[in-house]
């Protein structure tokens, strides 16, 4: 199985024959290319035109971010999937305004339905989260009357809202109070974790559209513009909830992150480069894990489900099933 390369220390990339090769000054690595399918870069990097040459040859994909691990951009090698057709269907059903709201609507259903489990989970195990549950199960009962794409964003952001409201009853750490979502910079060690996990969590969904033949420019609850990329943001909706923020409850209920893994920076509060390790390697894990899922009947990794995600969406795109969101049963 191809891995994901992360890389913290600062250094040069090159290519060595057949072979990615790293150095710096601790020393020198080869890495098989066959291994890898998508590098993320978190320190100073240097390559060359060779190197990138040589990852568009190999259809891997790189993605920067900057020293405060805030997501910059992505190398992303030449559509080899792209397809005309499927770009024609996605624009059609941008520009029909009815069949954009329609997956609008689908993509923030997901994503509340996918966060009420979460709190479903916790709420069995003596968590009080039942008031955040019922708001949650009141706005969701206005997605469907909704009739712009604004309306639609302020509906799930009162729904963030409610779910976001649970976060320190489920954790319950003085060291780590949430005092709801800010971002750029964050300003509590709570939100850093959800702005990094978000990242990592937009730049994994991108990386599953490039091996599909949508287009990761056209999205629908998102809207279409300047921004190189957007679709991976309303794929991401439905994950967030299942992957980002259960881990974030995983790592703190066991320790695993502490106060210690966080840094005073750019005038908020960060993961430091250990942290995001902490993160990273649980994410990974969780990745990899797998579930049986109802409709194929088979176990898949959460990985292979975010590509079944937009494999439902193309058919949708086709006119060959409409498309209904991934909802967890934990």
């Amino acid at each position: 199985m191809k891995k994901t390369l992360y890389v913290f220390n600062d250094g040069e990339f090159k290519r060595k024959d057949n072979t990615l090769f790293f150095q710096n000054e601790q020393g020198r690595r080869f890495i098989p290319v066959e291994d890898v399918q998508e590098i993320h870069v978190f320190s100073e990097l240097n390559l060359n035109k060779r190197f990138l040459e040589f990852l568009t040859q190999k259809e891997i994909i790189l993605h920067f971010y900057n020293n405060y691990g805030y997501y910059v951009g992505t190398y992303y090698p030449r559509e080899h999937l792209n397809s005309g057709y499927m770009i024609l269907r996605q624009a059609e059903h941008y520009l029909d305004y009815k069949r954009r709201l329609k997956l609008a609507k689908a993509f923030v259903q997901g994503a509340a339905a996918n966060m009420r489990e979460v709190l479903n989970y916790y709420n069995k195990r003596n968590k009080d989260v039942q008031a955040p549950l019922d708001n949650i199960a009141d706005l969701l009962e206005r997605i469907e009357d909704s009739m712009a794409i604004e309306a639609l964003m302020a509906i799930e952001g009162n729904i963030r809202e409610a779910y976001y409201s649970a976060f320190n009853t489920i954790i319950d750490k003085d060291e780590f109070v949430f005092k709801g979502r800010n971002r750029r910079p964050p300003r509590d060690r709570i939100n850093a974790l959800i702005s990094f996990g978000n990242t990592i969590a937009y730049t994994a969904c991108l990386s599953e559209i490039y091996k599909t033949h949508l287009d990761p420019r056209i999205a629908y609850l998102h809207t279409t513009n300047f921004r190189r990329f957007s679709l991976n943001l309303d794929i991401a909706e439905i994950f967030k909830p299942i992957l980002v923020d259960r881990i974030i409850f995983y790592l703190l209920a066991r320790n695993m992150l502490k106060a210690n893994h966080f840094e005073a920076k750019a005038g908020g509060i960060l993961l430091n480069d250990t942290g995001r390790q902490v993160f990273i390697t649980e994410w990974e894990n969780r990745l990899r894990t797998t579930i049986k899922h109802r409709q194929i009947g088979r176990q898949v990794s959460y990985r292979r489900l975010i590509r079944l995600e937009l494999y439902k969406l193309e058919k949708h795109l086709m006119g060959e099933k409409e498309y209904v969101p991934y909802i967890s049963r934990w």
